[in-house]
C-alpha cells in the first residue's frame, strides 16, 4: 500500500508508485542545469542537489525511486564518498547505480574506490553522458514524464 507521498495520481484517480528519476547532485547549479536539461530533453525524470545532505534528503523523501545517480565527488556540506557511503549503507538506496563525474585525474580509481558503476571526466560530453545513461539507467529515457 502506497502512501500519498510515495505515489502520484493519475489523470483517472487511481494511485501509481512513483517513476523513477535521475539524481544530479554537483554543487555547481551550472552543470546541475545543464545536465538536467539535457537529460528532459532526453526524455527523463530529473531531481538535482548542491550537495550529498541534500541528495540523501531527496532520495528517503522519494522511498530510494531514483533509477540512477550522477555524483560529483567534490561538494560542500557531504561531499560524494560520503554520500556514497551512506547510500551504501542504507538497503531501500544500495542498489541504485552510481556515475561518478570528476575533473581529477585520478576519477577511474576514485570511482572504483566507492564502487560506482561508471564514471565521466568533467567537462562532460553531452553525448557520452547520454550513453552512460543510457547504459545504467533502468527505463533508458522511455517513461513520460
Amino acid at each position: 500500500m502506497f502512501s500519498i507521498r510515495e505515489a502520484e495520481v493519475s489523470d483517472s484517480g487511481n494511485l501509481q508508485q512513483a517513476a523513477p528519476y535521475i539524481l544530479v547532485l554537483d554543487d555547481d547549479a551550472a552543470i546541475r542545469e545543464v545536465l538536467s536539461e539535457v537529460l528532459e530533453e532526453e526524455g527523463y525524470q530529473v531531481k538535482s542537489a548542491a550537495n550529498g545532505r541534500e541528495g540523501l534528503q531527496i532520495l528517503r523523501a522519494n522511498d530510494g525511486s531514483a533509477g540512477l545517480i550522477l555524483l560529483d565527488l567534490m561538494m560542500p556540506i557531504m561531499n560524494g564518498w560520503d554520500f556514497r557511503a551512506l547510500q551504501l549503507q542504507d538497503p531501500a538506496l544500495a542498489t541504485i547505480p552510481v556515475v561518478v563525474l570528476s575533473a581529477d585525474r585520478d576519477i577511474r580509481l576514485k570511482a572504483a574506490s566507492i564502487s560506482a558503476h561508471d564514471y565521466l571526466a568533467k567537462p562532460v560530453d553531452l553525448n557520452v553522458l547520454v550513453e552512460a545513461v543510457r547504459r545504467h539507467y533502468p527505463n533508458s529515457g522511455e517513461q513520460t514524464p
